[in-house]
């Protein structure tokens, strides 16, 4: 594997998509960034628990950011790439793309995001990625 910054949904695997309520909204009305960073993380997940057949913990959020706002009822489409996979870790790059009421069809980049995962055995400690699983 190698690290490179993505830019386009092309390059990612679609791993989840989702739809925002109003029960999801903070105090200004938009879509809570804690959700939002929620979905981030489950959907950064579907790559590296392919990977690892396994239990897996998310160690680290290196970078994490909010482009647009989040609308209730923006369909939101996460994409994920696994951009390097270490001796116990796997990290990977996420974007989210949101459809917008009224657009017809027309999406904007609401959110990209680069987390750390670490397989784990059933203990919770730290395990090694076998070589035919990554």
């Amino acid at each position: 594997m190698y690290e490179k910054h993505l830019t386009s949904p092309s390059e990612h695997e679609l791993v989840l998509r989702v739809i925002p309520m109003p029960a999801d909204c903070n105090a200004n009305g938009d879509i809570f960034g804690g959700w939002v960073m929620s979905q981030v993380d489950l959907a950064g997940s579907v790559l590296p628990a392919r990977i690892v057949q396994g239990r897996l913990a998310t160690v680290a959020v290196n970078e994490f950011v909010f482009k647009h706002p989040v609308r209730v009822g923006d369909i939101l489409s996460l994409y994920a790439q696994v951009t390097k996979v270490g001796n116990t870790s796997i990290t990977v790059q996420v974007e989210v793309f949101a459809e917008r009421f009224g657009a017809k069809g027309g999406h904007i980049k609401v959110t990209e995001a680069c987390l750390t995962y670490v397989a784990i055995d059933g203990d919770g400690r730290p395990r090694p990625i076998q070589q035919n699983e990554a």
